[in-house]
């Protein structure tokens, strides 16, 4: 946003402690506290002055305000402070420089002198502990009700403090609030932040005594959601009884917006209660297995203007799946911005020697817009250059090969002029890791079949974290570590064969990884990821994709043609056929090669002190109904992996292939997706800053 000029601020929590550190001890990860911020953080500006009140638990109690209504007031809360620290954030090449604005925590009485004068000391800084605990750690284990507790008041903590301020800003110049939705976007990103839209509703009603009927004209022209995930857990529900504990005038507001909606539901469709039912802001319980919730992706949508999908794929799952009703209600409502990264940071930073090579061929241009990189097509027919591309490559690689001796003991000797096949991102059994493990123990089976195999060698990376709380995510990384002791200590892979599992995945550790890596894995099962912006920062670097036609996968296809990218496995629309009658034991029973793999893992082949360690994922495979199709796409994945490995040989071609990929990813510049955004969302227009006019 900066460096497009456009006028804007970012808003989260300061949390004191990161998403984890991820150890790996006996192969299985340990998550440890990722202090971030123990040495001070040289770039933000701490802000004292700028503190504003949370609330949190009480009651509502009713008035009449003297013109014939009845107000509410939210009294005998809770309080907590919110302090801002704030971030610039400076554009490339330009004098426009935004604001990162993160909220922390801060007890309304840091200490309470009475208890420490009877000598209860614990009591005297408990209320200090307490309230500072909202901004302690990012993503809190919420299995407990405890740890759902404490995100929904995260949730709303950062979301009141940042209302608050947006409204103090808009104040400054405006009397009345007709211009707010001119002058004020609000993009929420996913459902985390929906309880904005009920905020914004209590501050317009409440507070600044606006009428219901136009404070929700404004909240809806001002609020923008942007969904981020197909997957129904991730969609958002809070119970009736936990909202209500903690933010019960924002139940009563959210009742009373889902009343006017279905009310006008009612007028349109007439005696359809299953559709009322479907599209209520409020799921009803159903005894023993839910309780009565407030769906947030509902209220999202019904509070926005704009609901958008972050990939073509993804936006129609959207529109003719997970909310179809609402865009048959909404259909102008519903549009799609596919995600996009940053060639500055994910090239021009992380990969120096190819950034400049390509600005020697091309030019600079393609900093700030991306595809001045098709200039490089004709590159690609170039000896001289990919010879210099395939230079600057292996460089990376051998970075890669530092990476591992230094995080590893135990070095382990891989071949430099192997396949780098790399799989980084979160664990999630969507995203099947376990997939692509099972590929490389085929591998491995048919290496000890047949010594003398001629193969191309391969080294398999990993990375990425799971939950704490993902019990199977964390048993697949114990699996994939177990493979690797296997694999890599057997003589007879002969350096052919390599499993590599690197921990604790970051920013920082995603820089070494893209430049180095020459097949990206993006297998998800089709219609699962949303997105994915992975893909994009492989590709950007010259990595060749295997994939599925899932999320972004299918417009990076269009862009660099099917010659240049490895698609395999089931489509969406051949899942949703299969799904009724699918039976992953045929699959197991009719392939001989995975029939064996299975049974290895199961058989206690990877765990000989404890041959059942890994049965929870044959479960999942056999008896669990195979949920992500796991091994529907096996045989697929495994041929496609065959054609990799062909295409590998010769490397002429294969560069060839590497410098196209990288020539069509202008498309999936976060530049294209901005400016998307500013002009059919916020309706925003760039707003050049030149320092030598500007008054100091």
């Amino acid at each position: 946003m900066a460096t497009l000029a456009i006028p804007g601020y970012g808003y989260g929590i300061r949390y004191e402690y990161g998403i984890f550190n991820q150890g790996i001890k006996d192969g299985e990860q340990v998550e440890q506290p990722d202090n971030w911020l123990r040495y001070g953080n040289p770039w933000e500006i701490a802000r004292p002055e700028v503190l504003y009140p949370v609330h949190y638990y009480g009651e509502v109690v009713q008035f009449p305000n003297g013109n014939g209504k009845i107000a509410h007031k939210w009294i005998k809360t809770e309080t907590v402070l919110a302090m801002a620290y704030d971030t610039p954030i400076p554009g490339y090449g330009v004098q426009n420089v935004n604001t990162l604005r993160l909220w922390s925590s801060k007890a309304s009485r840091e200490f309470d002198f009475h208890h420490f004068n009877e000598g209860d000391y614990i009591s005297a800084v408990r209320s200090k502990t307490e309230s500072e605990t909202i901004s302690k750690v990012l993503y809190p284990n919420d299995n407990r009700h405890s740890g759902k507790e404490l995100r929904l008041k995260q949730e709303y903590f950062f979301v009141a403090a940042t209302l608050q301020d947006i409204i103090r800003r808009y104040k400054k110049t405006r009397k009345t609030f007709d211009e707010f939705p001119d002058k004020v976007a609000i993009q929420l990103n996913d459902t985390h932040p929906a309880i904005a839209i009920a905020e914004l509703m209590r501050i317009f009603v409440d507070v600044e005594d606006i009428p219901w009927e136009k404070a929700w004209e404004l909240t809806r022209a001002t609020v923008a959601y942007t969904n981020h995930t197909v997957l129904p857990e991730a969609l958002e529900k809070w119970t009736v009884e936990l909202l209500g504990k903690v933010l019960p005038r924002h139940l009563e507001i959210i009742y009373d917006i889902n009343y006017h909606f279905l009310r006008d539901v009612r007028v349109r469709y007439p005696n359809n209660e299953e559709l009322v039912q479907r599209v209520s802001l409020v799921e009803e319980p159903v005894l023993g297995i839910r309780p009565k919730s407030i769906r947030m992706a509902n209220l999202a949508i019904v509070g926005s203007h704009r609901v958008n999908g972050v990939a073509a794929l993804h936006t129609e799952i959207i529109k003719r799946e997970l909310f179809r009703d609402f865009a048959l209600m909404f259909p102008d409502k519903f549009e799609n911005k596919t995600n996009g990264i940053t060639q500055r940071r994910w090239l021009a930073c992380c990969n120096p020697q190819l950034a400049s090579l390509i600005t020697e061929a091309i030019g600079d241009k393609w900093m700030t817009d991306l595809y001045e990189m098709e200039k490089l097509i004709p590159f690609a027919d170039d000896p001289g250059f990919r010879q210099a591309w395939q230079k600057v490559k292996q460089d990376g690689k051998d970075i890669l090969i530092e990476v591992v001796n230094q995080t590893w003991k135990q070095k382990l000797h891989i071949d430099k002029h192997s396949i780098f096949d790399c799989q980084v991102k979160r664990i999630h059994e969507y995203k099947r890791q376990l997939l692509n493990l099972l590929h490389a123990i085929t591998l491995y089976n048919r290496l000890r079949h047949n010594p003398n195999l001629e193969m191309v060698p391969r080294t398999i990376f990993f990375s990425g974290k799971a939950a704490p709380g993902y019990r199977q995510a964390k048993l697949i990384i114990r699996l994939i570590n177990a493979v690797a002791d296997v694999i890599n200590n057997d003589v007879i892979t002969k350096d052919r064969l390599r499993v590599v599992f690197l921990p604790n995945y970051r920013v920082s550790l995603a820089e070494k990884i893209m430049p180095g890596a020459e097949l990206s894995e993006q297998i998800s099962t089709a219609g699962m990821e949303a997105s994915g912006t992975g893909n994009m920062k492989f590709a950007l670097n010259g990595a060749l994709t295997i994939g599925t036609l899932d999320g972004a996968n299918i417009e990076i296809a269009e862009e660099v043609g099917s010659d240049n990218i490895f698609i395999f496995g089931l489509t969406v629309e051949e899942i949703a056929k299969l799904k009724p009658h699918y039976s992953s034991w045929d699959y197991f029973h009719s392939d001989p090669e995975l029939n064996e793999v299975l049974n290895m893992i199961g058989g206690g082949y990877f765990s000989p002190l404890d041959k059942e360690l890994f049965h929870p994922i044959l479960f999942s495979l056999l008896e669990g109904g195979d949920q992500y199709f796991v091994l529907a796409d096996y045989h697929a994945y495994v041929e496609c992996q065959e054609r990799v490995a062909q295409a590998y040989l010769n490397q002429d071609q294969w560069t060839r292939k590497s410098i196209l990929n990288a020539a069509k990813m202008g498309k999936f510049s976060s530049d294209r997706t901005i400016q998307e955004y500013a002009q059919s969302i916020w309706r925003v227009s760039p707003v050049a800053v030149n320092m030598a006019t500007c008054d100091v």
